[in-house]
């Protein structure tokens, strides 16, 4: 399976997953998968460590040969070559960090895309947590942005690990002892990094699936509220609510104080370590093996690596666990929407070849409902990646009648024939503003009826080349469904439409209409 969402421009590079993707492999796939960005980056990053590296060397080499000789033009050049590193330094975080959140924000925005159209687009089936509106907006959003952080582990630490290799290098050349025990100390401070990082990633798992699961009961609640309120469940309710929460804030509570700790023991020893090279350094110097401007340059160097260690060790770690924590939170939601992945998926692809091909102008009559009509329209939209599929549930913008139907791109004659055909001309008469009304948060102040005829306008209104309209005119009377099959022909003139229906009067208009009863029984008829 790609994980690349259908017309996505080539910013990222596609991600695959298959049985054998682990939640770590498809982090290290999310870090890789916007080289035009985060490649630049990180050699940026890599220039920024290095001229941080140099600015101790610098300051030591015009104390050595300039201050100490009092030679005014070895000041100068030295002051000269500090400057330059700075201005290097400066221009290279300044670009390089636009360059990471770029490559981020891009991940960011094709993952989000992609398990957005997984949860409208899978079988129905057995109800899952991820079904519960909070959950599902917790795996867009929280999830899909911790994921996407991972891009900046693939940027920062390889200039933070240069920076640790560079500074070794000079202090190898300046007393080998000390660079030895860099270029060794630090690898094996970063393994043992790694290792305390297992019970952080586990935690920040828990914390995430609690968070997610109390953010899915407060949308439950809060969308069925007036039935809980009906029925005199709100006590019950709360106390379930309350219940949850807790579980979650005490899931966020043991994950920070892992965090705490993992980060406090981190500094210390990274504090410690480039505490005994400096320590070392001085004691050299003490016994004449280190002249002045090397033990400043010695002593800069180690204070300066304590920063990339320190991020190596604590946020690159913290980072990573987190990352792989929602990795696997969103591995199982895109296995479990996976068109391939699943029988019920493979019975949708019968449906699509039951239905033919769709020619030019031709609208189709698909008779079906419920999970069936739901497998035909997903695989219509695997077939047609381009088709505009109008659900049966009418959701609507806050705002007016006119605004959810002339949307941005939409010209105004466009919009007055779509409200036409959907039936909404009467909307003019029972309406105080006509369609200049406002429809209410969610279309609260329509109708059923009303609402559907919008969303079918705001649909018409598109001209889209492949139209799926699924059940539209459920909601209507049926002198209202006659005369909107009627005009819905003419309207489509000249674009493939299908209507995934049992209504009579509209599979009377469709040029031919495709019987879907079961996974095993698809016949087509010519209507």
């Amino acid at each position: 399976m790609l994980l690349q969402a259908p017309g996505e421009p080539p910013r990222t590079r596609p991600l695959r997953v298959d049985d054998a993707t682990t939640a770590r492999r498809l982090t290290l796939r999310v870090m890789t998968a916007a080289p035009r960005y985060s490649v630049p980056a990180g050699a940026l990053s890599v220039t920024h460590q290095i001229g941080e590296a140099l600015v101790p060397v610098l300051m030591g080499l015009a104390i050595e040969r300039a201050v100490s000789t009092g030679d005014l033009g070895q000041l100068m050049l030295w002051l000269g070559l500090l400057a330059v590193d700075f201005a290097l330094l400066s221009f290279s975080w300044r670009f390089g960090s636009r360059l990471a959140e770029l490559g981020m924000l891009a991940v960011q925005h094709s993952l989000r895309t992609l398990v957005t159209e997984r949860l409208l687009l899978r079988a129905s089936g057995a109800r899952r947590a991820s079904d519960q509106p909070g959950v599902a907006l917790s795996l867009a959003t929280s999830d899909v942005n911790r994921l996407s952080s991972a891009v900046e582990i693939g940027v920062y630490p390889v200039g933070q690990f240069a920076a640790v290799l560079f500074g070794g290098g000079l202090l190898l050349v300046i007393s080998w002892p000390l660079g030895i025990a860099v270029l060794v100390g630090a690898p094996l401070l970063l393994w043992v990094t790694e290792r305390a990082g297992r019970t952080l990633r586990d935690r920040s798992g828990d914390e995430q699936e609690a968070a997610a699961v109390a953010a899915g009961q407060a949308a439950d609640l809060m969308t069925g509220y007036r039935v809980i309120r009906g029925i005199g469940a709100e006590a019950e309710a709360s106390r379930r609510y309350k219940q949850t929460s807790r579980a979650a804030l005490a899931s966020t509570l043991h994950a920070r104080r892992a965090e705490g700790v993992f980060g406090g023991t981190m500094d210390v020893a990274s504090g410690l370590f480039l505490t005994g090279i400096a320590v070392a350094a001085a004691l050299s110097a003490v016994t004449g093996g280190l002249g002045l401007g090397e033990l400043i340059a010695v002593v800069g160097l180690a204070q300066f690596l304590i920063d990339p260690l320190q991020y190596a060790a604590r946020n690159a770690g913290a980072l990573w666990a987190s990352a792989t924590a929602s990795s696997a939170r969103l591995l199982a939601l895109l296995r479990e929407a996976d068109p391939d992945a699943t029988g019920a998926a493979r019975s949708r692809r019968p449906a699509a070849r039951g239905i033919g091909r769709i020619g030019e102008g031709e609208l189709v009559g698909v008779a079906s409902d419920g999970v069936e009509a739901q497998r035909v329209i997903a695989a219509l939209r695997q077939t047609h990646p381009d088709a505009l599929a109008v659900p049966n549930a009418a959701h609507l913008f806050t705002g007016t009648v006119w605004q959810n139907v002339a949307l941005p791109g939409v010209e105004a004659t466009r919009a007055r024939a779509a409200l036409t055909a959907a039936g909404c001309d009467e909307l003019l008469d029972l309406l105080t503003q006509g369609w200049d009304s406002p429809v209410g948060e969610g279309g609260s102040a329509l109708s059923g009826g009303q609402r559907q005829r919008v969303a079918l306008a705001r649909a018409l209104a598109q001209d889209a080349p492949v139209l799926v309209l699924n059940d539209p005119t459920t909601a209507v009377d049926a002198v209202t469904e006659a005369g909107i099959a009627d005009r819905l022909r003419s309207e489509r003139t000249g674009n493939r439409t299908v209507l995934v229906t049992q209504s009579p009067a509209l599979l009377a208009i469709a040029d031919r209409v495709v019987r879907v009863d079961s996974p095993g029984s698809r016949t087509g008829s010519a209507a």
